[in-house]
């Protein structure tokens, strides 16, 4: 059963997501939270698999909420998937680099959701390729010198250049053709390079793929 916290300031929101989630046989609500203090509390204390955590709220935000829950090593197993207005929201590249595993809007197809939901805690990635590109774009825009990204030196020439294409907003697919390997094959040298560099997950890769300079802005297509 996959456990999922509700952090939205709008009741309307979660009574619409409780409906939602608690009608599918393999996903419950754990608990509602109204503000980002609350929702802290009760991933501490309920420990769901997942919390779809709305960026405002008053008070403590979501941007906030996330950070603590990620930069706790006793919630490593709690994905934060960051709920928005818009499909880009100003905030949206700051809350992956919080922690956060992605992202989705509040109006999103009701399959979107539940597929969004069992794909994050199944480990895999929520971004879509183009979703990741634009946010390259937006770290692109922002970045400054690189920094040499710590366990770099770690990988492979071949993990390396998973990297960039994941960088670069490739999903295991299309990496898997560009280097002539089988989807598969792709999958796993992309799960090694994020177990070396401690990435939580692949957005995150992304944002290191760029703060190392790995990936540049003029790489962009």
């Amino acid at each position: 059963m996959i456990r999922v916290l509700l952090a939205d300031d709008q009741q309307l929101v979660r009574a619409g997501f409780r409906a939602l989630l608690d009608a599918q046989p393999d996903i419950e609500v754990a608990g509602e939270a109204a503000d980002g203090a609350e929702a802290l509390r009760l991933v501490r204390a309920l420990r769901p698999d997942i919390a779809l955590m709305d960026i405002r709220m008053p008070g403590l935000d979501g941007l906030a909420a996330t950070r603590a829950i990620t930069g706790d090593a006793a919630l490593t197993s709690v994905k934060v998937v960051m709920l928005t207005t818009f499909d880009l929201d100003e905030y949206v590249f700051e809350a992956i680099r919080s922690g956060a595993c992605g992202f989705l809007v509040k109006d999103t197809e009701p399959e979107e959701l539940l597929r969004a939901v069992r794909a994050v805690v199944a480990g895999e990635a929520l971004l879509s390729p183009g979703v990741t590109r634009r946010l390259i774009a937006e770290f692109a825009a922002r970045s400054k010198a690189p920094a040499a990204a710590a366990g770099l030196e770690r990988l492979t020439d071949r993990e390396r250049e998973v990297m960039a294409l994941v960088g670069m907003g490739m999903s295991n697919e299309e990496i898997a053709r560009r280097l002539v390997v089988s989807p598969l094959t792709a999958k796993t040298h992309v799960s090694r390079t994020m177990i070396k560099l401690g990435a939580r997950d692949r957005a995150q890769l992304v944002v290191l793929a760029y703060e190392s300079g790995l990936v540049r802005p003029g790489w962009l297509g």
